[in-house]
């Protein structure tokens, strides 16, 4: 093979494969239906980077006997820092207008490690899942993959003239392949324990992802090693067509057929990072076909081009669009990553391209590369002003008021009666006299938590004994759960809820409370099925049931969605009202099947309460000065008191001592 055959140089399927990975991931940030699992486009990035870094560090080796770090790390904030930059100043401050001072804190401190390159280890840090709830209102949630690119062309440089060491040039790339390989090894199968274990560490720290930098590696040391004689061979004509559309088929498969509910990265980011390797390489054998002429289209390299200022602005855009609008509707989501695009389109021309064509840079190292380190030090303070200014703006009382809103929930937490996801132990908080006549059980997650405080109004003061069993998270599903949040199987919930029906059974209670949110995504079958066998298992030991309905679930954080119209602008509090329609189809289905499966049983009421949460079909965060929510879903313990005479009525318990009327009774 001769040595053009692996320079480095333009291929428009490199550039044609970035596109295809912006596309995948800008549609799974979009809500596209049928591309949950096109965040894998990240992973593809993360091998193309392993495979040009290395050609370009090698070639330098190569031609001049050695390496140049500063003019190398120029050359990298070249090409990113002024981009980034930008992208932070002015979603920064359009976050200081829009959002509520209480969100503008995360989002000052994410800000100030982006600008560090560091935001990885800082979401890693705060345990915040790149795929559970809460996470996609961090404007910066995306630089993630910035930092863990960043810290990689950090640390290569170094790594590959250790590696190299002395000798010839066979010897040399032997060596740099062995060790390529032996990183990939060792960093493969730390992504398969954490993925497990730690689960935010195996998605976010470079060391964990840096097999998938190795594998691009080896890809290009693969060509270098046949150039210099290592291996004579050409591969047959027809193998690189057939390897390119495998490659381009598993990404895409990956895309189509992950999503956040499958533990990733571990094994399964072998996918799309192995698809990229094939791609990649059927793509450096000459002859542009099969796959690689499609990524060669024009309009695929235009838009790989673009593809770095694309993933910096479509992330901000989507969730700003929400946050003005109040809305996540596809027309909206549409409108933002389309919006995205002109701008990144622009920050490509006026920025991106100017700056990593300018000479002076290499010139002028030193004075660029304090001015570089000046700029990333100088966004980092404004972000960390940014987070006072905010802080002192929750000192106002009308902050204070949606402060303490949020804080607003049952004591069974403060009493230490739900530890999530941290441990199976059953941990039950007993309410009244231990010799009471009657016992009445709470049992469920945290939505059925949130009705403590209407449940012990009552039945307390009625000379009951109330006790709580709840595990926030757990649902009242006898189905296997994986939870986003932890990033693998909730094997804590099967066990707690088993030895908790165990435990209800055993009492014999008069009456048991179940609910459930109704947002895990169990099929019809699980819910009606793994309803069934939860109540199987109390049948015959207490005297009645009643399953209480989900509450509606907010398309926005209740006292954050109060606290931005305080601070905002008129015109800009104008277009988002902090009210949603209380019906939902998947929630009203949920209750149906709920319904299914009690009827199955004679002693199962089901009640609703959703009219009393949201009058008029229509949910409020706040109605007649009382703050309802204290997210997006769960209640304010004083709103949840309020229904307690409500709750008496359609659960069967009416007037002095809590008397029981019959199950029969509809209400």
């Amino acid at each position: 093979m001769k040595r053009e055959d692996y320079r480095l140089g333009y291929r428009g399927d490199i550039e044609g494969l970035r596109a295809i990975a912006i596309l995948l991931v800008v549609g799974a940030h979009a809500g596209v239906p049928w591309l949950a699992g096109g965040f894998v486009g990240v992973d593809v990035f993360f091998v193309l980077s392993g495979f040009l870094i290395t050609g370009l560090l090698l070639d330098e080796i190569s031609r001049t006997g050695r390496l140049a770090f500063d003019a190398f790390y120029l050359r990298r904030f070249r090409r990113l820092l002024p981009a980034l930059i930008l992208m932070l100043v002015v979603v920064s401050l359009l976050a200081a207008v829009v959002l509520a001072p209480g969100e503008q804190l995360q989002q000052a401190s994410a800000a100030a490690m982006a600008a560090l390159w560091a935001s990885n280890i800082h979401f890693a840090l705060a345990q915040m899942d790149y795929f559970a709830a809460g996470t996609d209102t961090n404007l910066f949630l995306h630089t993630w993959s910035l930092g863990v690119e960043e810290q990689f062309y950090l640390v290569w440089p170094l790594l590959m003239l250790l590696a190299l060491g002395n000798g010839h040039g066979l010897t040399r790339i032997g060596r740099l392949r062995a060790v390529m390989l032996g990183i990939a090894l060792v960093s493969l199968a730390s992504s398969w324990l954490l993925t497990s274990w730690f689960p935010q560490f195996a998605f976010y720290m470079m060391p964990v992802r840096a097999w998938e930098f190795a594998a691009g590696a080896l890809v290009w040391l693969g060509f270098r090693g046949a150039a210099e004689g290592m291996s004579g061979q050409r591969v047959k004509p027809w193998l690189p067509w057939v390897v390119g559309w495998l490659g381009l088929g598993a990404v895409l498969t990956a895309a189509v057929t992950f999503d956040s509910h499958v533990p990733y990265p571990g094994w399964r980011a072998m996918v799309p990072a192995l698809g990229a390797v094939a791609m990649v390489w059927a793509g450096s054998h000459g002859t542009v076909s099969g796959a690689a002429r499609v990524l060669s289209l024009r309009p695929l390299q235009a838009l790989g081009r673009i593809s770095y200022a694309w993933y910096l602005w479509h992330w901000p855009a989507l969730l700003l669009g929400h946050a003005v609008v109040g809305s996540r509707g596809p027309w909206v989501s549409a409108a933002a990553v389309l919006g995205s695009l002109c701008v990144a389109c622009i920050s490509y021309r006026f920025v991106e391209y100017p700056t990593r064509h300018q000479a002076w840079w290499l010139k002028r190292r030193r004075l660029a590369l304090f001015g570089c380190l000046a700029v990333v030090v100088l966004v980092n303070l404004l972000s960390m002003q940014w987070f006072d200014v905010a802080a002192g703006r929750m000192d106002g009382a009308d902050m204070q008021r949606y402060a303490r809103a949020r804080s607003d929930s049952p004591v069974i937490y403060a009493r230490g009666c739900d530890d999530w996801y941290r441990g199976s132990e059953v941990r039950p908080c007993s309410f009244g006299p231990s010799n009471a006549d009657h016992t009445v059980v709470l049992m469920g997650d945290s939505v059925a938590g949130q009705w403590f405080p209407a449940v012990f109004r009552v039945f307390a003061d009625a000379g009951w004994r109330l006790v709580v069993l709840t595990k926030s998270a757990c649902p009242m599903v006898d189905q296997p759960f994986f939870y986003a949040r932890i990033g693998r199987e909730y094997t804590e919930c099967t066990i707690w809820r088993r030895d908790a029906l165990a435990q209800v059974a055993a009492m014999h209670p008069d009456i048991v409370l179940l609910s459930t949110v109704a947002t895990n995504g169990f099929s019809r079958a699980q819910w009606v099925d793994g309803t069934s066998r939860v109540l199987q298992q109390i049948d015959g030991s207490v005297g009645r049931v009643v399953i209480l309905r989900g509450t509606p679930r907010l398309p926005f954080d209740g006292p954050d969605c109060l606290s931005e119209h305080e601070g905002r602008p008129k015109w800009l509090a104008a277009l988002q009202a902090c009210e949603a329609p209380a019906s939902d189809a998947h929630d009203t289905a949920v209750f149906q099947w709920l319904q299914q499966a009690g009827a199955q049983f004679g002693n199962v009421r089901m009640v609703d309460m959703n009219d009393l949460i949201c009058p008029s079909g229509i949910c409020r965060a706040e109605q007649h000065g009382v703050i309802i929510f204290r997210d997006s879903q769960h209640l304010t313990a004083s709103f949840a008191a309020s229904l307690a005479p409500g709750l008496a009525r359609r659960i069967g318990v009416l007037g002095e001592g809590a008397a029981l009327v019959p199950a029969t009774a509809s209400q």
